[in-house]
C-alpha cells in the first residue's frame, strides 16, 4: 500500500505564509492532480511531500507514518522535474541506473530494473543513446524510467510537461495515463493546466494561495464547482459570469447557443475563431459583460456583428455575492 496523509499542513518562508493549513488523503493507487494559478503553492506542497522542504507545522504521514522528520532519500518518493535533470555525458542505461549503482544494488539487478523500465517505456532501442541524441518527449521518458527502477512508494510530477510542445504533450498524457494504469501506483502530479488535471486525474485538488479551495474527480469539479475560482478556473474556455441581484449566474460556453430568430439577449462580436469541428465566439453584452461561446453549429460573423443569445436554464450555476455556490 502507499498512502499519503497531510494534516494541517503549513509552510513559511520568514514572514510570508505560503502554505495555509492543507489537509488532504490520498489512497492507495490514485492519480491526484495538483493544479492552480502561479503562486498557489503547489510546488511547494510537492517538495514537502518529497523531503526537499520542510514543514514549519502539521503532518506528513506515508503509509500512515509521520515523515517529517525523514529525509528526502529515505522516504520512498521519486521525483520526475520539469527540467529532465538528465546527466548529459550520460547514456540513457546509465542515466536510468545511476541512482541504484549508487545504493550499492548489485549489478545484475540493476540491469534487471533498467531493462523492465526501458521496456515499458519503450526505451529499449535507445539505451546506448546520449540524452542530446534524443526528443524531449523521449527525455522525458528517461526522467521517468530513473524514477520507476526506484519501484518509489509515491511518483511526484512537478510539471514535467511544460517544456514540451503542444502535439507532445498530448501524446506524453496519454502515455503518462497508461503507465499509470500498467502500474498501479499512486501519484501526485503538479501543473498549472487545467486541461492536463482534467484529463489525468482521478482526483483533483483545486489550490489557490497555499489554501485547498476544492477536492474532486474532473466531473465533479466541472459540474459542482464550489465557488467562482473553481467554476472559472476547471474548464477551457472558461466558464461566463453574468451579475445578477442575488451575485451570478455562471453559463459554460458549450451550453450558449444562438437564435437565429433574434430572440434572446444581445451580444457585440468581438472574435470568431475557426477551429474546423467548432468555433469560438467572442464578444459583449450591452452592460460590457464578456462573452465566450464555444459553437458546433455552422456560422460565419464578422467583428461587430450583433447575434441573439439564449441558454437552458438547466445549464446555469448559481453564486451569491461572496462567490460561493448557492
Amino acid at each position: 500500500m502507499s498512502t499519503l496523509q497531510l494534516q494541517s499542513l503549513t509552510k513559511s518562508f520568514g514572514d510570508v505564509s505560503v502554505i495555509k493549513g492543507v489537509d488532504l488523503d490520498v489512497a492507495h493507487g490514485q492519480f491526484v492532480v495538483f493544479v492552480g494559478p502561479s503562486g498557489c503553492g503547489k510546488s511547494t506542497l510537492l517538495r514537502m511531500i518529497a523531503g526537499l522542504e520542510t514543514a514549519s507545522t502539521g503532518e506528513i504521514k506515508i503509509d500512515g507514518a509521520v515523515v517529517n522528520d525523514v529525509s528526502a532519500a529515505e522516504r520512498g518518493c521519486a521525483m520526475v522535474f520539469q527540467s529532465y535533470a538528465l546527466y548529459p555525458h550520460m547514456s540513457v542505461y546509465d542515466n536510468m541506473a545511476f541512482g541504484l549503482e549508487n545504493a550499492g544494488i548489485a549489478k545484475a539487478v540493476v540491469r534487471e530494473k533498467v531493462s523492465g523500465a526501458a521496456s515499458l517505456l519503450r526505451l529499449t532501442e535507445l539505451l546506448d543513446r546520449k540524452p542530446t541524441q534524443l526528443s524531449g518527449g523521449q527525455r522525458q521518458r528517461v526522467a521517468i524510467g530513473r524514477a520507476i527502477v526506484r519501484e518509489p512508494k509515491l511518483f511526484l510530477f512537478d510539471e514535467p510537461l511544460s517544456n514540451l510542445d503542444a502535439e507532445l504533450r498530448v501524446s506524453m498524457r496519454a502515455e503518462l495515463r497508461d503507465l499509470h494504469a500498467r502500474l498501479g501506483s499512486t501519484m501526485i502530479y503538479v501543473t498549472h493546466d487545467q486541461v492536463e488535471a482534467m484529463t489525468l486525474a482521478d482526483k483533483i485538488v483545486v489550490l489557490r494561495a497555499g489554501k485547498i479551495e476544492q477536492i474532486g474527480t474532473p466531473k465533479e469539479l466541472y459540474e459542482r464547482p464550489i465557488n467562482t475560482f473553481v467554476a472559472g478556473f476547471i474548464g477551457s474556455p472558461r466558464m461566463n459570469f453574468i451579475n445578477n441581484d442575488a451575485g451570478s449566474i455562471g453559463i459554460r460556453p458549450e451550453h450558449i447557443r444562438i437564435n437565429a430568430d433574434g430572440e434572446g439577449r444581445a451580444l457585440t462580436v468581438h472574435q470568431f475563431e475557426y477551429m474546423g469541428a467548432s468555433s469560438l465566439l467572442q464578444g459583449v453584452l450591452a452592460d460590457g459583460t464578456k462573452i465566450e461561446m464555444l459553437l458546433t453549429q455552422p456560422l460565419e460573423v464578422l467583428r461587430g456583428d450583433k447575434v441573439a443569445l439564449s441558454w437552458d436554464a438547466a445549464h446555469e450555476h448559481h453564486f451569491d455575492k461572496n462567490e460561493q455556490r448557492i
